[in-house]
């Protein structure tokens, strides 16, 4: 789910957490085996549009995975947040009987229905980016994305490691799971005390404003400053030394891999997991690898 909270530390540490931001070459006629792929339709439906530089990122592992795998994707999303919407274009991609169904669960109770006819009707469903929480009451064979207490905890762990021993956990969606999520992690990792700081949504509270503010401040020194953002902004800062690290969800593996699954699932059957998530963060950027990582910002970062 494309999810923002910002968590740090006054004095100590600030982290500005905002997840929920690609085609990478890709080339091949189809990975392993000699089967004829190009029957096989697997319908992706998440709450995110194609033009958001988050959920662009995801479709570009969709698209790439389609390449590699030799078999048709179709993307969709609602025009906006809209969970009915989003149930609508989940039941026409299950009217098409593709070989698969990739689905994000931002709202079990609003999509379980939909998601629960596909399987009903036999397809075979994996969510990715949000859903981690209900996709097994749902029926779905697994679920690809980052788990959020974990991420959390990393995230407090890192800072902890930097010497950080009082934090501020800024959550403009309180009540939001995935970002209470965090903070509640980010308080296990970290070990010292954390206030959870809510704010108004509208608010500039990424990573970008809090860059700019710290630095207007002239408080660089005195605050840690890590995020959950990934965006040259961001990048740069790390690389300046400015920020400490960034968490990357890498949704570029959350759009690629499920395609690569129903792929396998409907020629071989073979499904990773066994039931669990397969989870693609946290994956930490930090100066160590940051290059590597700007160099391919706008394609699977």
């Amino acid at each position: 789910m494309k999810l923002r909270n910002t968590i740090g530390a006054l004095g100590a540490v600030l982290i500005v957490a905002s997840a929920c931001n690609s085609a990478a070459p890709a080339a091949s006629s189809g990975g392993g085996g000699g089967a004829d792929r190009s029957g096989i339709l697997i319908e992706v439906v998440t709450h995110g549009q194609a033009s958001d530089p988050f959920w662009s990122i995801f479709k570009n592992g969709v698209d790439a995975a389609g390449k590699d795998m030799g078999v048709k994707v179709e993307y969709s999303a609602p025009d906006t947040f809209d969970m009915p919407k989003m149930a609508a274009l989940i039941d026409a991609a299950v009217a098409k009987k593709p070989a698969g169904l990739v689905v994000s669960i931002p709202d079990a109770t609003a999509l379980g229905p939909s998601i629960q006819k596909a399987v009903a009707a036999g397809i075979p469903v994996i969510s990715a980016n949000s859903g981690s929480d209900a996709y097994a009451s749902l029926g779905v064979l697994t679920h690809v994305g980052q788990d959020e207490t974990i991420a959390g905890k990393k995230a407090g762990e890192l800072m902890k490691a930097a010497g950080v021993t009082n934090a501020l956990c800024i959550n403009q969606e309180v009540g939001n799971a995935g970002l209470d999520a965090r903070c509640k992690g980010f308080t296990d990792g970290l070990g010292g005390t954390v206030k959870v700081v809510q704010v108004d949504l509208k608010d500039p509270t990424g990573a970008t404003p809090t860059i700019a503010a710290i630095k207007q401040l002239n408080l660089n020194a005195s605050i840690k400053l890590a995020t959950f953002d990934l965006s040259k902004d961001v990048l740069n800062s790390i690389k300046a030394g400015d920020m400490l690290f960034a968490i990357d969800q890498q949704q570029f593996l959350q759009g690629y891999l499920p395609v690569v699954f129903l792929t396998y699932d409907k020629l071989y059957g073979l499904v990773p997991g066994g039931g669990q998530p397969v989870l693609t963060g946290p994956g930490i950027v930090d100066k160590t690898n940051v290059d590597t990582v700007l160099a391919n910002t706008g394609t699977t970062r």
